[in-house]
């Protein structure tokens, strides 16, 4: 065990609707659905038209920058439907499951392998997809070698999945994957936990930290930079910590398990708790099923309530998400809500409201902005919640008037959208700053690559 990692500048955003460490098995969807827009900056080359039929695990399609780079079917079953954008994009592919799940076989892996085996192994058997680079936060290049590698086990967002929960009795999985990583890198493999009881804690081939304080203190984000920065020039790369189940198990096992522990959770959940699905899967069964109104004004979200997706009430779940959320949607307004105290809501400012006085108070929050979009205001707020060592403020204006030069000065290469998460939630000025980050991020892959 390393020295521990304590974080004092963030937030804790304590809601409602946490989910109840029980595990159910989801009703079993019928549909799967594998969206190319999961895998940002991915253009995919179809291999499975419509009428094809697929074993779990069988390539969908790939990436045309790199033929060798898979991306698989979650389940048995055939593909009905290839839903298209402008342009002929593909929008999603939609798999209708079989009732008896068959699997490709990809062979028990020889963990004594070297690097350049594993790499291809994990590139034909579609779990490439789970390795992402920064800079950028895109899916890995396969050409490139990282001077280190980030696992957060540790999630700190509001009603996020309790890893350690999730994670339980997969410790042969997990340590067959952290091995097989370690030969990929040049350094370390750097796994954050919240506790020493963590199935992560004390894994072989990787120093473990122990991190605690406010959110974002579980982001990869935060553990990288007090770890180690990116400089110009170099790349680390990140796997969350349920993507590693799945590789452990590919490589002992043969065979592409896309199952997965979600939580189920939000205040218009009359019972959170957690589910084992797969990826893809419909979110229609779990959420109708299980106390949501069908005529309640909600939104859904594949993730958490800072950084998730909005998904339709007939979406499915995203490829990295472990969180399905619902919480109701704030399309109301109160009739001069600036200008009475306020003690419903969460606030870093002492301004009419109160969260302060009762920080373990939890909340039950809407969607709604309380506030208009309008120029940034200089406060000073964003640092109390923003622990890097990166001046948000100015690099989100870098990233807006697209000077490549100032953003790679003010840190740029180290950063992900969700590390803005925290900065957008207390913006005053409501600026869409995950977006602002993501823009910045594409024009930098773009024009320096």
């Amino acid at each position: 065990m390393s020295k521990d990692i304590r974080i004092k500048k963030g937030l804790d955003i304590k809601l409602v609707g946490e989910a109840e460490k029980t595990t159910e098995n989801a009703i079993v969807s019928n549909f799967y659905s594998i969206r190319p827009e999961d895998f940002h900056s991915i253009i995919p080359k179809l291999v499975a038209k419509e009428g094809t039929r697929v074993k779990a695990g069988e390539t969908l399609f790939y990436n045309k920058d790199n033929e060798a780079m898979k991306f698989v079917s979650p389940v048995s079953g055939e593909v009905t439907e290839i839903q298209r954008g402008p342009r002929r994009r593909i929008d999603a592919i939609k798999i209708t499951a079989d009732k008896e799940q068959s699997f490709v076989d990809h062979g028990k892996f020889d963990m004594s392998a070297d690097a350049d085996k594993i790499k291809e192994h994990l590139l034909a058997s579609g779990c490439w997809a789970f390795i992402k680079q920064r800079p950028y936060d895109v899916i890995a290049k396969a050409d490139s070698t990282p001077k280190a590698i980030f696992i957060s086990g540790y999630a700190s967002a509001p009603l996020a999945a309790d890893l350690d929960f999730t994670l339980a009795d997969k410790k042969a999985e997990l340590q067959a994957a952290v091995s097989a990583l370690a030969k990929l890198t040049e350094g370390n493999v750097h796994i954050s936990v919240g506790s020493t009881d963590s199935p992560l804690a004390n894994l072989n081939d990787a120093i473990t930290h122990k991190v605690s304080g406010p959110h974002p203190s579980g982001n990869v984000g935060t553990l990288i930079n007090k770890v180690d920065p990116i400089n110009k020039g170099e790349i680390v790369w990140t796997v969350n910590a349920q993507d590693l189940v799945i590789i452990g198990e590919l490589l002992l096992t043969g065979k592409f398990n896309a199952e997965r522990i979600i939580a189920f959770a939000g205040s218009s959940v009359k019972k959170p708790r957690y589910f084992k699905t797969k990826i893809g899967s419909e979110v229609a069964t779990m959420i109708y099923d299980n106390g949501v109104e069908k005529d309640g004004n909600d939104r859904i979200i594949s993730g958490n309530v800072l950084s998730g997706k909005q998904i339709a009430p007939d979406g499915n779940l995203d490829y990295y998400s472990n969180v399905i959320t619902v919480i109701p949607e704030g399309d109301d307004y109160e009739f001069f809500g600036w200008n009475k105290p306020i003690f419903n809501k969460v606030s870093t400012s002492r301004a009419f409201t109160f969260s302060w006085l009762n920080p373990k108070k939890k909340y039950d929050l809407n969607t709604n902005t309380n506030g208009e979009h309008r120029a940034f205001v200089v406060t000073g707020s964003y640092e109390e919640v923003f622990p890097l060592d990166i001046y948000p403020m100015q690099i989100l204006k870098a990233c807006m008037y697209k000077d490549l030069d100032e953003m790679e000065a003010l840190g740029m290469y180290e950063v992900a959208p969700e590390d803005f998460a925290l900065t957008e939630f207390i913006c005053v000025s409501k600026q869409p700053h995950q977006k602002i980050i993501r823009e910045g991020l594409d024009l930098m892959l773009k024009e320096i690559g």
